[in-house]
């Protein structure tokens, strides 16, 4: 079996230099199937025009959240100013 991989595999790196992607990705897709337990017969006749590739992160940790909408008409707080932050009014008297 690793014989076939490594063929598809050059026939895949072919097909790249050679500008045809869409064979390179047939080639990759077999060898896919190969390495995941699929027997030769199954990879060279397996129909994969269905399926796409996963978006990256989609399965990662906090990268597929839905964004929060604010409700219609809502509008964002005014930004404290940068120049009051952390200063208090003055209390009473100064001390010495």
């Amino acid at each position: 079996m690793t014989e076939t991989i490594r063929a598809l595999q050059e026939k895949m790196e072919a097909a790249v230099r050679a500008l045809d992607f869409e064979e390179a990705k047939r080639c990759r897709d077999r060898i896919n199937l190969l390495r995941g337990g699929a027997t030769e017969v199954d990879a060279e006749t397996a129909d994969m025009s269905g399926l796409a590739r996963q978006k990256p992160g989609a399965m990662g940790l906090g990268t597929n959240h839905q964004r929060r909408t604010p409700p219609p008409g809502w509008t964002p707080p005014p930004k404290p100013d940068p120049m009051t932050k952390g200063r208090s009014a003055p209390r009473g008297p100064r001390r010495k």
